[in-house]
């Protein structure tokens, strides 16, 4: 699996799925916990896209999957990963790309293309009105002390905060580092973002049942032009349906390259 160091030394690690096609590279980033595989290779995501024409890469946050897994907070934060997407891109010699996100991989997204002019077209999945009202993922549906503590704890079982002892089940079942994930709970971005600055086409994706993406259309209010479209499903459910990537891909594909 191929990887490139951020500029802050962490090994970042990526994958790309190659398609002989014209058009630009989709990328990938995914939600908090999860890699790219588990979020959008296992869920049929990239299968469609690939199906559909389009090269893809997905890439591994800073503390998730293949990449490096420091414990210091101060090297955590979306604005930090979103760096590390400008880095890959300058890696890969894109002129152009379509980028894709959900959670906190779409707070990520929403930076990087509030400042990365070789976005083409945005979509967002998995966040709602929060992005607008807090900076970023919903840590009043989820606090992110209750999960930094329910990450760290030794005893699963003392865990009372339900949403907070799902995430670490889901952390459990796929071997994540607990320390290295709490660390990037505790840097959790939750500053205005510059959503009126992105000028790509930006589709924004919830789930009827995601309490996470609560009020998706104060989000796509506030970012200029963007079309909000939502799929059946929970938070873990959503990007796992069909219609999710039935509309991503039908969304990528109707911009004025394709």
């Amino acid at each position: 699996m191929p990887t490139f160091t951020a500029t802050d030394g962490v090994e970042i690690a990526y994958r790309v799925w190659e398609c002989d096609s014209d058009l630009p590279l989709v990328l990938l980033h995914h939600g908090f916990i999860a890699d790219g595989r588990t979020n959008w290779e296992v869920t049929g995501v990239v299968a469609a896209l690939t199906a559909a024409g389009r090269r893809v890469a997905a890439i591994d946050a800073r503390g998730h999957g293949a990449s490096g897994k420091p414990h210091d907070p101060a090297r955590y934060g979306e604005a930090r990963m979103a760096e590390d997407v400008g880095t890959l891109v300058d890696l890969l010699g894109e002129p152009r790309y379509d980028l894709a996100g959900y959670s906190m991989g779409a707070v990520v997204s929403l930076l990087a293309a509030a400042r990365d002019r070789r976005v083409r077209r945005l979509a967002v999945g998995g966040v709602g009105a929060a992005v607008v009202e807090l900076g970023g993922v919903d840590t009043r549906v989820i606090r992110a002390e209750a999960l930094r503590s329910a990450l760290l704890t030794d005893d699963p079982a003392s865990i009372t905060d339900q949403g907070a002892a799902d995430f670490r089940a889901f952390v459990d079942a796929i071997g994540g580092d607990r320390t290295a994930l709490a660390a990037q709970a505790a840097s959790v971005h939750d500053r205005p973002i510059a959503l009126g600055a992105i000028e790509a086409p930006t589709l924004v994706l919830a789930g009827v049942d995601d309490p996470l993406a609560a009020r998706p259309e104060v989000l796509a209010r506030a970012i200029p032009g963007a079309t909000l479209r939502t799929v059946p499903g929970d938070h873990l459910g959503a990007v796992a349906d069909p219609a999710f990537a039935k509309e991503l891909v039908a969304f990528l594909n109707a911009g004025p390259d394709a």
